[in-house]
């Protein structure tokens, strides 16, 4: 891709127009991080550089944002990504990141206002690559590179010295800056967090005075900073940014009523709920899956509302059933997919069950072995365990149980189905689903292996006779 966009660069200036490498993949260059996307700043127009590269894809072109793909390889076929639609369009960079294979070409620019907190109202195009650096977030996202000049990089907002101070500074006045796109207070988090940062003392201030207006964002971008939070590898650290910055109680307020709720400490020796849910969130490594990542913040979200002191101890009844549907609720409202919202549901409603496991009938430790994505509820239980009492013997008990069941054995195929009860004389009804969940339970649990015995339990289980 860099390949790609060295060209891209490389073709705008044989064209006689400047271009440099521009943001964050200049940013992650000299931090010696290999860039996810490169996006590149010109002074040539849209209209020019869709001229230039006729396969150009305008999303954002109103903000003087488009995007030229890279070739598509003959083998891609099914795998390449789609043509990105205009809908896409964020108008400050950043539409690459769900793109991987387009390199961004924005114009110079100087924008107007902000009224929707987010895009600017109209932009005005420049000939001057400084005017456009003063628009942008952060000084060390504000960093040009020519790629064709032995890397030489222009620094017009004094980046380079807070790259090497590990400071994250908004670029001019910092509260112009956030109440221009609101989502840029989250931004300064996930960035002071990932790369392990202070946030400058103004630009930190700001936050808090404008943390209320996050609300202005769209769902679905403060879920997507959010979730990079949780992945990046420094989950903790960014949580108690938002706690301490006041944001997270404007966008995640269940997490933040987690603070003071005390626990239980002969299970619980690390101390409230907030303090366990910030040890879980300190071990989710780089890279983890979405929906583990959520399924770990959100594991006891149910405790706070279902916290009683009685008699014995503190307890949390019906946390988990609770936790379910604040879950749901949180992943509706942040508009995860039906299929991400039911693996996080799933994660809550199951991180308890571990501690049944040795007493499980076989058939009902089979159909917990078999939940979709097993190895998210595995890890999620050790991670918990470590966060709390330190003991692993559930753990090991089910990683080695589902290690020594065979998966045809954990996922067998049905001995009989609907058709066979209905030669055997049963009719259609109801107690159909019994009659196979009876029959499944006697599979799983190893006393039925073939038709011929399966015919004889249900016939002996369940007469046909005493059919109404």
């Amino acid at each position: 891709m860099k390949r790609h966009a060295t060209n891209v660069v490389r073709t705008l200036r044989e064209r006689g127009f400047q271009a440099y490498f521009a943001g964050g993949c200049v940013r992650d260059m000299l931090l010696g991080l290999t860039p996810t996307d490169y996006d590149v700043a010109t002074d040539a127009r849209p209209a020019e550089v869709m001229r230039i590269f006729p396969d150009t894809y305008a999303v954002g072109a109103q903000f003087g944002v488009v995007l030229v793909p890279l070739k598509k390889p003959a083998e891609a076929k099914e795998t390449w990504p789609e043509k990105p639609h205009p809908s896409e369009a964020v108008g400050l960079g950043g539409v690459t990141g769900d793109h991987p294979n387009y390199v961004e070409v924005a114009t110079f620019r100087n924008d107007g206002t902000y009224t929707d907190g987010r895009h600017p109202d109209q932009v005005s195009y420049s000939d001057d690559p400084q005017e456009d650096v003063q628009r942008r977030d952060f000084t060390i996202n504000g960093l040009l590179m020519d790629p064709l000049d032995d890397h030489c990089v222009l620094d017009f907002v004094g980046g380079r010295d807070d790259l090497e101070a590990g400071i994250i500074r908004a670029i001019g006045d910092p509260e112009r800056r956030f109440a221009e796109d609101k989502l840029r207070m989250l931004r300064a988090v996930r960035f002071a967090a990932r790369f392990g940062y202070t946030i400058e003392r103004e630009t930190l201030a700001a936050i808090p005075r404008l943390a209320p207006q996050i609300k202005q964002v769209s769902r679905e971008r403060v879920r997507d900073e959010l979730t990079k939070m949780l992945t990046e590898g420094r989950a903790r650290q960014a949580f108690e940014l938002l706690h301490s910055t006041g944001l997270l109680r404007e966008v995640l307020p269940e997490i933040e009523r987690m603070h003071g709720v005390e626990q239980p400490p002969e299970y619980h020796p690390e101390g409230d709920v907030w303090i366990h849910t910030m040890l879980l969130l300190e071990k989710l490594p780089p890279h983890v899956s979405r929906t583990l990542a959520w399924g770990t913040l959100l594991h006891d979200v149910g405790k706070p509302p279902t916290f009683r002191v009685a008699p014995d101890r503190i307890r949390f009844d019906g946390h988990v059933e609770v936790g379910v549907r604040m879950a749901e609720e949180i992943a509706r409202r942040l508009h995860f997919s039906n299929e991400e919202t039911r693996q996080i549901m799933a994660l809550v409603a199951n991180h308890m069950r571990f501690a049944d496991a040795q007493r499980m009938k076989e058939s009902t430790l089979k159909r917990f072995l078999r939940l979709p994505k097993f190895d998210e509820h595995l890890e999620l239980h050790r991670i918990d365990c470590l966060s709390s009492h330190g003991n692993l013997a559930l753990y090991d008990f089910v990683r080695e149980r589902r290690a020594q069941i065979p998966e045809e054995e954990i996922r067998p195929t049905p001995l009989l189905t609907g058709e066979d009860l209905i030669a055997l004389g049963y009719k259609p009804g109801p107690r159909f689903g019994d009659i196979l969940s009876a029959l499944e339970d006697a599979q799983l649990e190893g006393a039925l292996h073939t038709r011929e015995e399966a015919h004889s339990f249900v016939l002996s289980q369940f007469p046909p006779a005493s059919e109404p």
